[in-house]
């Protein structure tokens, strides 16, 4: 098994988007080896890029819209699109990858949708693994578009090495989207459709919120774009690179690092939770006229200890 591994990790490595598939598969459904296969993961040159923003912000079509860049100046690009899930039976509500094809025949684009599988925070329950995994092929920029559930969007920032927040003008009362918790986690901000109206209104007062919150050298940049005519991303393109070269905040590394270990700790303590069983021990105890669910919480807890 250990052999079996090891060769394709070494395949990952030089490349192979069929390896990478199967090691994603592997680790999305908890089948036999992927443990083994993590820890074989190494420290990794690629840029992670999060675009988060709330829905109808234009991120499916933002990360067409860089892909294009990147991959007509030569570089490696995975993508990792998370999809809402349905809350029923897991599977994927939306497979919105349309506006990708263009790149699914690209040798040097790989595009893989993830559902989230009813996790919060818009990212899949499995993603800082699968992160990890794509990691180890030879990509220059990986960028996880996540759902797009707004305000508890925050988790991409825990994982991304630079994080985009896509808005858009339609997005409802400019100084309530300042305030929603999703604005502290940007490093680059986008008003994306800016050939709208009031565009100019929201990109002046991100301008303003940046400069106000500002405590270093580095201002947070603000960039319009029309996403669907590629106008303004080779400039947003440039902020990324330029991001990677200016920032080197090594206590907001330890701190992402800090937060990814937490989450690891936290899913294996719940592996010897079982979704299924619980939902039929709780089909018994809703019969009961007594029932309390923080009651059955402890005695359930106590039980599987």
């Amino acid at each position: 098994m250990r052999d079996k591994i090891r060769q394709l990790h070494k395949d990952i490595q030089t490349g192979s988007f069929h390896a990478l598939a199967r090691a994603i598969t592997m680790v999305e459904n908890d089948l036999s080896g992927y443990d083994l296969l993590l820890e074989m993961t190494i420290p990794s040159k690629t840029k992670v890029v999060g675009i988060t923003g709330p829905p109808g912000a234009g991120k499916s079509t933002l990360v067409n819209a860089l892909l294009n860049i990147w991959s007509k100046g030569g570089k490696k690009i995975a993508v990792l699109a998370v999809d809402p899930s349905s809350p029923f039976n897991f599977g994927a509500l939306l497979g919105d990858r349309i506006r990708m094809t263009a790149f699914y025949d690209n040798p040097n684009v790989y595009i893989r949708s993830l559902a989230s599988r009813g996790a919060l925070g818009g990212l899949s329950a499995k993603i800082l693994e699968i992160t990890d995994i794509v990691k180890q092929a030879p990509f220059d920029y990986l960028i996880i578009e996540t759902v797009g559930v707004g305000q508890s969007e925050v988790e991409i920032a825990g994982l991304a090495d630079c994080t985009i927040v896509t808005l858009v003008p339609e997005g409802g009362d400019v100084v309530q989207t300042l305030k929603a918790g999703i604005m502290e986690i940007a490093d680059i901000f986008v008003v994306n459709k800016a050939d709208r109206e009031l565009s100019e209104t929201l990109y002046r007062n991100l301008r303003m919120l940046v400069h106000e919150k500002t405590t270093t050298d580095i201002e947070i940049p603000v960039v319009k774009v029309v996403a669907t005519d590629n106008l303004g991303v080779e400039e947003l393109a440039e902020k990324i690179d330029q991001f990677f070269v200016q920032v080197h905040n090594t206590d907001r590394k330890l701190q992402m690092l800090t937060e990814k270990a937490w989450q690891l700790i936290q899913k294996r303590q719940m592996k010897k939770y079982h979704r299924q069983a619980l939902m039929e021990e709780l089909k018994v105890q809703l019969l009961s006229p007594q029932f309390n669910l923080y009651a059955f919480i402890d005695d359930y807890v106590s039980l599987i200890h």
